[in-house]
């Protein structure tokens, strides 16, 4: 046996997909690619992805790495994209780069910093063509307030007031080391995108999701910036505001040493 470690980066749609993880009967990112791989090379493996996306999440540079034994025939990054992608046709999944590694990397324990983006839509029409790319709200928002709240965010804390209460991390501190909010026309009839990136090594589960949806009532008038401060010290998630729908988010980028 000739094992090669692989690293990829996975452009998707999470929309009809029961999240990354692979699940018993149900559709997968994680479960797709591995198909394809074993269409590819007639190989059961296990990929290992640098982070689980939940149902409905999108992904413009998830990482995952895999081993696989191709004997002594020559094999390159360009001729592995291009095989998966064959074989993931016409699933909105796409690969879009594969390097060979070293077999330290490992995508998920080697990770340093993780780049999400949240889309959010505000005019009164729904959008059509980038239906379940984002999320629609039919008033505009106080961008000004809602970047003056976030900066109660950035730092070192404990989350536990954003985080789903299903999460099994075993610690609710993390560290969010930036938050941006730009919005800019979307259309010529007065609609507005937002796009809220936010930074960090690692999040909790719904972290980001419960972030936007707190954010949001800033955005809306119906909170002060410092009440996001509040909300945080309590330490409570009923404190906190709506969880953001998964149709808005983005795993953008994940950086490594």
């Amino acid at each position: 046996m000739s094992k090669k470690r692989w690293k990829i980066t996975i452009e998707y749609s999470g929309t009809s997909y029961s999240g990354w993880q692979k699940q018993d009967d149900l559709p997968t990112i994680q479960g797709s690619i591995e198909d394809a791989i074993d269409k590819f090379c007639q190989q059961k493996i296990t990929i290992h992805g640098a982070g689980r996306t939940d149902t409905g999440v999108h992904a413009r540079g998830q990482i995952a790495h895999f081993d696989l034994d191709y004997g002594d025939r020559p094999l390159t990054g360009f001729d592995l994209s291009k095989a998966l992608n064959a074989h993931l046709r016409p699933q909105p999944i796409s690969i879009l780069d594969a390097q060979e590694m070293d077999d330290s990397f490992h995508a998920r324990f080697n990770a340093k910093k993780k780049q999400y983006c949240y889309r959010i839509l505000c005019r009164s029409s729904a959008p059509a063509l980038e239906k379940n790319r984002m999320w629609h709200m039919h008033k505009h928002l106080n961008i000004p307030a809602m970047r003056k709240a976030s900066k109660y965010l950035i730092g070192e804390h404990d989350f536990t007031t954003f985080r789903d209460s299903g999460c099994q991390a075993r610690s609710p501190i993390r560290t969010i080391d930036k938050i941006s909010i730009e919005d800019f026309a979307y259309d010529s009839h007065g609609g507005r995108e937002i796009f809220l990136v936010v930074e960090g090594q690692s999040f909790l589960h719904y972290q980001v999701r419960n972030i936007v949806g707190t954010l949001s009532l800033v955005g809306q008038g119906k909170w002060e910036p410092k009440d996001v401060q509040k909300a945080l010290d309590k330490k409570d998630r009923k404190a906190g505001g709506p969880t953001a729908p998964a149709c808005g988010l983005y795993l953008v980028k994940i950086n490594y040493p």
